[in-house]
């Protein structure tokens, strides 16, 4: 007795995702190795999709980065483009992992962007 059913995109025995119908006389599940008769898929229409990054959510992303202030702890570093005082920083490990991290600082008036490799 199968645990999953109803679906002919699926696997019956696992739930796996089943590839489509081919040249051979059976569908079988990558995952288990369960079979079944490619005649069973006569007459199914069966589709797939895929979406990457739909194109609403990116739009309002940018709008919102654009928008929003700077977050993080703001020091004491002059800014090499306006000279004014105060940056907001954060840091990250670009190289490999017995290397420095690297640090960004943003300044707070005109958002200039400087990295430091520690």
């Amino acid at each position: 007795m199968s645990c999953f059913g109803g679906d002919p995109n699926f696997c019956p025995e696992c739930g796996n995702v089943l590839p489509l119908p081919g040249i051979q006389d059976v569908v079988r599940c990558p995952r288990c190795s369960f079979c079944i008769p490619v005649a069973e898929f006569s007459g199914l229409e069966i589709r797939s999709s895929v979406v990457f990054n739909p194109v609403e959510q990116s739009t309002l992303t940018l709008e919102d980065e654009g928008s929003s202030e700077l977050k993080g702890a703001v020091i004491d570093r002059r800014c090499s483009r306006c000279h004014k005082e105060g940056m907001v920083y954060h840091t990250r490990q670009m190289r490999s992992a017995d290397e420095g991290q690297t640090v960004f600082f943003t300044c707070i008036s005109c958002r200039y962007q400087e990295k430091e490799d520690s």
